[in-house]
């Protein structure tokens, strides 16, 4: 029943985060993205205290790590910077579709960084989705904008936050990295919005507070969700955002994405789960040797 139910959080988390793009895509309208980002970062930093206090106490704001936190931190930071401007720039749909291409870079990223084993048809995934991000992006061509390397960029920055996740969590709970997070993005976006600050009306802080809560509230679910259920059960749910963002884009900004766009999105989707797939088998296979006789 748990992981039935992690994988139904997930996808609320999913649901979450994919609205609150659209209140940010909205937002970008009328204000500067670092005003934006730190109004989030208000709020996931009182969360991330809250937590890491609750459960702990002075302990949890302490890390093992601290150079990898603010690393972390900092590449997190970057990512959304990047991904929300980039939604100031094209649909929703096709900035996802190009996001989509994160977990494949992670995989290859993996092997160099993390010291893990990626097999031949792995490796042949990560080369298919990269065929899949050319069909999106199509360089040399008339049509090709570019603009949509501005969420590739993103994708690599969310991979190199997400790789240091993993390093991190051998030492420190997610309490304290989600303290870490908050702070330091609080702190950072604390120091670079009164560069552009536009004072907003009544109505205008309600949608920023949305945008902030929305996005603290997407990353709890998906932290309450992995207690749940294994990451590599979770993990093809997280493409379900490509389909609330491509319905949220329709819906408040009548954006559709074409259909080299919806080509290519559905070949890195596919190219991503085959890649998930042949990681459950390898570790089913590495469990059924270690209890072997």
């Amino acid at each position: 029943m748990r992981p039935a139910m992690g994988i139904a959080v997930m996808v609320a988390g999913m649901v979450v985060l994919a609205s609150t793009d659209a209140v940010s895509k909205h937002l970008t309208l009328s204000f500067a993205v670092i005003q934006i980002l730190w109004v989030r970062f208000v709020v996931f930093g009182a969360v991330g205290t809250f937590l890491a206090l609750r459960k702990n106490g002075i302990q949890g704001l302490r890390t093992k790590r601290p150079v990898a936190q603010v690393a972390r931190a900092v590449i997190l930071n970057l990512a959304n910077f990047i991904f929300v401007y980039s939604l100031s720039q094209m649909p929703m749909a096709d900035a996802h579709s190009i996001m989509a291409i994160a977990p494949l870079l992670i995989t290859a990223a993996s092997v160099p960084l993390l010291g893990e084993t990626v097999g031949v048809r792995r490796w042949m995934a990560v080369a298919v989705a990269f065929g899949g991000m050319m069909i999106i992006l199509r360089p040399g061509t008339g049509v090709f904008d570019p603009v949509s390397l501005v969420p590739l960029a993103g994708a690599c920055c969310y991979a190199g936050y997400t790789l240091l996740t993993k390093v991190i969590s051998r030492d420190d709970s997610h309490e304290t990295t989600l303290f870490y997070t908050g702070i330091i993005g609080f702190v950072m976006m604390s120091a670079l919005a009164p560069m552009d600050w536009r004072p907003p009306s009544g109505i205008d802080w309600f949608w920023l507070a949305v945008a902030g809560i929305g996005g603290t509230l997407a990353h709890v679910l998906i932290i309450i969700s992995l207690h749940m259920a294994p990451a590599s059960t979770l993990q093809p749910f997280n493409y379900t955002m490509l389909v609330w963002a491509t319905v949220l884009g329709f819906l408040v900004f009548g954006d559709l994405p074409d259909s080299w766009t919806v080509v290519g999105a559905l070949v890195i989707v596919a190219s991503g789960l085959y890649s998930w797939h042949r990681e459950r088998l390898s570790q089913t296979q590495s469990r059924a040797e270690r209890n072997q006789p």
